[in-house]
C-alpha cells in the first residue's frame, strides 16, 4: 500500500486496526523495512491502551558488521516508532550466513532481551543448520516466522521436528501465497509477474512457476473447491487451516491492507472449521502432484532462483559485502583470507589461499573471533565450519559449488554420521572427493575440522 513513495496516515492506519481487535484478531506483525507499520503499531497503542495487543516485529540489518551500538539503536528506534518500553517479539533475518557476522547480531539481541528491552527473540527465515546453530549458541530463540504454504512444504520435514525437538513454534506466512490460494483464480488465465499484480502475487506467482506452473497450480485449486464447499468456507480458509494444523506451528500470518480489505468475517472461519484427517490425506496427494520448491526455508532470499516479487534482491540489497578480509600478496602473485580467529595470528597462516585458479582452504574448526561456536553440537559446528569455508571462498569470488575436495577430521569416530549427514546436506549437488579419519584436535571443544580446495573455471 506504500509503493512509490506513498506513506499512509498512522492515525487512520491505527483506527482501521481497531475492528481486527475488536473481533479478536489481537496479534500483528511487522518489521523494520515495512514501510510505516511500527508507527501505525505505536498510533494503535497509544490511541488504545487499554486494548490488548501483542506487536511483534522484525530486525533485518544490512549484510556486514553491526556493531553492539548498532544493535541497541536498531531495537531502541524499533521501541520509539512502536512507543512502548518493551519489544514483544523481535525476530532476526541473516542474509549470508557464510559470514558469521549474524552471530554476532544475535548475541547483541541476547543482552538486550536480559536487559529487558526485548521480551522475546525470533528468527525468521531461518533453515534447520541454522536454526541448530543458534540454539546451541544458548540463544534462546521461540519462534521461526517461515513462507509455509500449500506451495511451500520445505518447513514440513527436518524444521518442524527441530522445533518440536527444541518447543520452538513456527510463525507460517505465505499461506494465501498473495491470493493465488482462492477462488477467485480458478480456471482464469495466467498472469504475467508485471506491475498488474501487487509484490505479493509477483513473489507468488513465481512459486506457482517452481512447483510445477499454472497447470499443476489449477489441479491445486479444483480439489481445495469441493472441500471449501463442505465447509461453507473459501479455499483461502482451506489453504490456512491446513497449515495450522501442522505440527509445530503456532499461527498463520494473513496479510491485512488496512482500510481497503479486511476478510475478518471470513478469518474467523479459521476457529470454525476443523479439517479431518481423511480431508487432510486428499490434501497431501494433492501436493504430490507439484514439485518440491528447491532449496531449504528461506533460499529465497539468499540463493537462486529468488523467489521475490523482482526475482532478485536488487530491492533488498544494496550489495553484499565479503565475509572476510582479502590481502593481495602482489610479490608472490596470491591471494590470502583472514578470518581473524586467534589461531591464525598465533601460528602465522591464513583461513584461505587463492593462488591461479586455485583456492586452498585450511583445517577449519568452529572458532569465530575468539569463542568457539556451538560447543558439544557436532552437526550445529560441522555446518558452521561449512559456512566458515564457503565465506573464505566467496571473499575471493569462489563458492562451494568450485570445491573439488575436502578432508574432514573428528575427534569421536563414534559422532561420524552427524557429520557426514551436515556435509552431504551442504555438498550433495556438488560431490567433492572427501576424506574423514579420526584425528586428536586442538581444544577440546572443537569436535570436527575440515579443509578444503577448489577450482575455479577459467
Amino acid at each position: 500500500m506504500e509503493r512509490h513513495g506513498k506513506v499512509l496516515d498512522p492515525d487512520k492506519a491505527a483506527e482501521a486496526m481497531l475492528p481486527y481487535v475488536e473481533a479478536g484478531f489481537t496479534t500483528f506483525d511487522m518489521a523494520d523495512h515495512y514501510g510505516s507499520s511500527e508507527v501505525m503499531a505505536g498510533t494503535f497503542k497509544r490511541k488504545y491502551p487499554e486494548l490488548k495487543t501483542q506487536m511483534l516485529t522484525k530486525w533485518v540489518p544490512a549484510p556486514g558488521t553491526s556493531k553492539p551500538t548498532d544493535v541497541r539503536e536498531a531495537v531502541t528506534k524499533a521501541l520509539t516508532r512502536m512507543q512502548t518500553q518493551q519489544l514483544d517479539l523481535l525476530q532476526f533475518h541473516a542474509w549470508n550466513y557464510s559470514d558469521p557476522r549474524w552471530l554476532d547480531c544475535l548475541f547483541h539481541l541476547q543482552q538486550l532481551k536480559h536487559e529487558g528491552l526485548i521480551a522475546e527473540l525470533g528468527v525468521t527465515n531461518f533453515d534447520t543448520a541454522h536454526l541448530r546453530i543458534a540454539v546451541a549458541c544458548g540463544i534462546d530463540i521461540v519462534t521461526n516466522q517461515i513462507c509455509y504454504s500449500l506451495l511451500d512444504q520445505r518447513a514440513a520435514g527436518k524444521l518442524t521436528a527441530f522445533c518440536l525437538e527444541k518447543n520452538i513454534k513456527l510463525l507460517a506466512f505465505g499461506t494465501l501465497a498473495g491470493g493465488f490460494l482462492s477462488e477467485r483464480w480458478v480456471d482464469q488465465p495466467e498472469p504475467a509477474i508485471d506491475e498488474s499484480l501487487t509484490w505479493s502475487q509477483m513473489k507468488y506467482k513465481r512459486f506457482i512457476d517452481q512447483t510445477g506452473g499454472w497447470q499443476r497450480y489449477q489441479v491445486l485449486l479444483r480439489t481445495l473447491q469441493p472441500l471449501a464447499a463442505a465447509h461453507g468456507v473459501g479455499i483461502a480458509c482451506i489453504a490456512s487451516k491446513f497449515i495450522m494444523q501442522q505440527p509445530a506451528v503456532a499461527a498463520v500470518i494473513i496479510g491485512a491492507r488496512l482500510g481497503e480489505s479486511e476478510h475478518i468475517t471470513e478469518n474467523r472461519k479459521l476457529f470454525e472449521v476443523m479439517l479431518s484427517e481423511e480431508q487432510m490425506q486428499s490434501i497431501r496427494e494433492a501436493l504430490n502432484h507439484l514439485q518440491p520448491l528447491p532449496g531449504d526455508c528461506g533460499d529465497e532470499y539468499r540463493k537462486p532462483p529468488y523467489l521475490t516479487a523482482s526475482g532478485d534482491l536488487s530491492h533488498h540489497l544494496k550489495d553484499m559485502p565479503a565475509p572476510y578480509e582479502v590481502v593481495d600478496d602482489r610479490a608472490q602473485q596470491k591471494q590470502k583470507v583472514l578470518s581473524g580467529t586467534t589461531w591464525e595470528s598465533m601460528a602465522g597462516y591464513c583461513r584461505a589461499v587463492k593462488t591461479g585458479n586455485r583456492v586452498f582452504v585450511s583445517g577449519t574448526t568452529a572458532a569465530h573471533g575468539p569463542i568457539a561456536i556451538a560447543v558439544g553440537d557436532i552437526a550445529a559446528q560441522t555446518h558452521f565450519v561449512i559456512d566458515k569455508i564457503e565465506g573464505a571462498l566467496q571473499s575471493v569470488g569462489a563458492s562451494l559449488s568450485h570445491v573439488v575436495r575436502t578432508r574432514v577430521y573428528v575427534s569421536d569416530i563414534a559422532q561420524w554420521e552427524q557429520v557426514a549427514r551436515a556435509h552431504g546436506e551442504r555438498f550433495r549437488d556438488i560431490q567433492p572427493a572427501n576424506t574423514m579419519v579420526r584425528a586428536e584436535l586442538i581444544g577440546t571443544e572443537y569436535l570436527v575440522e575440515i579443509e578444503a580446495e577448489a577450482v575455479v573455471p577459467g
